[in-house]
């Protein structure tokens, strides 16, 4: 099993991506999709008159405050819209996939947040009423009857809460906890830099492979977002995933490139 992370960034080039995942699927390869959906987030949040508020938590990782209204604006754009054509595309391509969030049959399962404790001006606050929350459970059975039934999942990063509130969950840590969950054997991360980055933005200082031993201090090398999938790397790794590659999303073929080691390994 391969699990996909298609990042939300502008850049990626999703038609190449899907035209990948066709080659790998025709070939016998069981796939499963799991995408973002920042940067449509954030224009339709803007256009609602709602923008975006981004929060960095105490311990440096920078993440979405999703309020109520953010979390259904954020649900209409990857639920709906971008998880449809996403399933549009890789349908054209004779791939018969199946859309769904984590919210549908219990997928994902997250321990909603009371409150998050941030950073802002150099003062720590809290915040509270934000619908978001952490991984528990992945239901991997249920993904690998879809894929036993020749169906290629599409999951959008929402999750389901104990108490039943839909949440909006890290799109690279989902798809670290579901890579787990199906025991795959590789966690590919696709996004718009050719991989992890000794001194971001140089793309000449690409990192090609690091130690699983030495994760922890590629954390220092992370900038931004990228934080999140070294933690998500992290995350996977521990739950037996063979290896999780960065990769460029922007190459006329991302996912064969990724295989052929392009981007950043870690295992």
């Amino acid at each position: 099993m391969i699990v996909i992370k298609i990042g939300g960034a502008a850049g990626v080039d999703l038609d190449a991506v899907c035209g990948d995942v066709a080659a790998l699927v025709k070939n016998g390869q069981p796939v499963i999709l799991v995408h973002g959906g920042s940067a449509e987030t954030n224009a339709l949040s803007t256009q609602l008159g709602h923008p975006p508020r981004f929060v960095t938590s105490t311990a440096g990782f920078t993440s979405r405050y999703t309020d109520r209204q953010t979390l259904e604006i954020f649900a209409m754009v990857t639920a709906g819209k971008i998880n449809t054509l996403l399933v549009e595309r890789l349908q054209k391509y004779g791939v018969n996939a199946f859309g769904l969030s984590g919210v549908d049959g219990r997928t994902i399962v997250a321990q909603r947040k009371e409150a998050i404790r941030i950073v802002e001006n150099g003062r720590k606050l809290m915040l509270r009423e934000d619908y978001t929350g952490k991984i528990e459970c992945v239901n991997g059975e249920l993904l690998a009857l879809l894929v036993n039934a020749g169906l290629t999942p599409v999951i959008a990063p929402l999750a389901i809460s104990t108490d039943g509130d839909a949440l909006n969950v890290d799109a690279d840590r989902a798809a670290a906890m579901v890579a787990g969950a199906v025991k795959a054997s590789q966690l590919i991360l696709l996004t718009n830099v050719p991989g992890l980055l000794r001194n971001f933005p140089d793309e000449s200082s690409l990192i090609p492979f690091i130690s699983v031993n030495d994760i922890d201090g590629a954390l220092g090398f992370a900038e931004g977002r990228m934080k999140k999938k070294v933690l998500g790397a992290s995350e996977a790794l521990a739950q037996g995933v063979g290896k999780v590659i960065f990769a460029d999303g922007r190459l006329e073929h991302p996912v064969a490139a990724a295989l052929e080691g392009k981007g950043t390994t870690i295992a």
